[in-house]
């Protein structure tokens, strides 16, 4: 079957060669503490950084998940409280679960098609810190790095961005922010088991100022550890050695994000052409990396039962639009032939 699930996604052709050099090399069961697991950790670090064009005085952790990263957010950074600006499933989740935690979660939710404006009764406080969702994974939309760069010029808040369905497939305003997380099951075209997190040097000093250590994975905890290239806890290894042989292969961010931006404006242009309806109907706020098209619930449900006759798996919908949804992912691991696949049976389908 061809996956366009936006997570779990497609992996690398390749990761199939690098596990089997993974199991060769015997790095898989080396030891955390020692020096071929910490020259691992140092190398995938820098080549992560180098690809992504992170900044240098960045600092990259790899913990279990993008959804572990709302925690560690919520006990390590987090003083007074937190304000979650979203407007899809996935934002409002990180609110919830924040809330839950600390009791000082605001929100503030626009629409699908509108542009993020902060109203004045949203303002965020002084020590307040502001949540993002860069793309919303749920409905197919996304901030652009003009937004990021706005907030971050109008507030001098700590600012913490869910770059889920992003990272790796597109370019970063990472000075925008101090906080950036996403998991590898997508753009970074890897097995599900992973997050990174990426912070600021503002984030780690309000981290030291918090001085959170009672939990297992305190952000102060992991940095320590990191610092030396180990890890606080039994880490992945698997899935550090993967990304690593990944970043290795793949092209700088900037290529990347070319190709996704072509592919993005092909199915952009295709979709409606041949009568399939856009979920996200302002161009301005439409996600590079996920494409969601909308119909009735019976029309979806056909569509995506056609396509797995015929070898594809298209993406659920999410959340509200959950039945009268479905999402393709236009991350980096699909190959051209694939995509052209999808292309082939949905304008055969629309033709019927």
């Amino acid at each position: 079957m061809i996956t366009f699930y936006p997570g779990p996604s497609k992996v690398y052709d390749q990761v199939g060669q690098y596990l089997q050099e993974a199991f060769e090399s015997g790095v898989i069961s080396a030891n955390h503490r020692s020096s071929a697991f910490m020259q691992m950790l140092e190398d995938t670090i820098r080549n992560l950084k180098t690809k992504l064009n992170v900044p240098a005085d960045y600092e990259v952790y790899f913990v279990s998940s993008a959804t572990e990263c709302w925690e560690i957010i919520a006990e390590c950074l987090i003083s007074d409280a937190s304000l979650h600006i979203y407007n899809g499933a996935f934002g409002k989740k990180w609110m919830e679960y924040t809330q839950k935690l600390t009791g000082a979660a605001r929100s503030f939710s626009f629409e699908t098609n509108e542009e993020l404006v902060l109203n004045a009764a949203k303002m965020p406080s002084v020590n307040e810190i502001i949540c993002v969702t860069h793309n919303e994974t749920s409905n197919g939309t996304a901030l652009t790095s003009e937004c990021l760069n706005t907030l971050c010029a109008q507030f001098d808040n700590i600012i913490a961005v869910d770059a889920t369905s992003s990272m790796a497939g597109v370019e970063l305003p990472w000075l925008s922010a101090d906080v950036w997380y996403g998991s590898v099951q997508k753009c970074f075209g890897l097995p599900a088991g992973m997050g990174v997190m990426i912070v600021s040097p503002k984030a780690v000093e309000r981290a030291i100022a918090i001085g959170n250590r009672s939990h297992y994975n305190s952000l102060l905890f992991i940095r320590d550890n990191f610092l030396k290239f180990q890890t606080p806890y039994t880490p992945n290894t698997l899935g550090i050695y993967l990304m690593n042989r990944v970043m290795q292969q793949v092209e700088p961010i900037h290529v990347v994000d070319a190709l996704t931006t072509a592919r993005e404006l092909d199915w952009y242009s295709l979709l409606p052409k041949n009568g399939y309806h856009l979920l996200v109907e302002n161009e301005a706020v439409r996600s590079k990396t996920v494409i969601a098209v909308k119909d009735t619930k019976e029309r979806i449900s056909v569509i995506k039962k056609a396509a797995s006759q015929e070898g594809i798996v298209l993406g659920n919908g999410y959340g509200k639009d959950k039945e009268t949804s479905f999402r393709i992912a236009n991350f980096p691991a699909i190959t051209d032939m694939e995509i052209q696949t999808l292309k082939d049976f949905l304008v055969s389908f629309a033709s019927k």
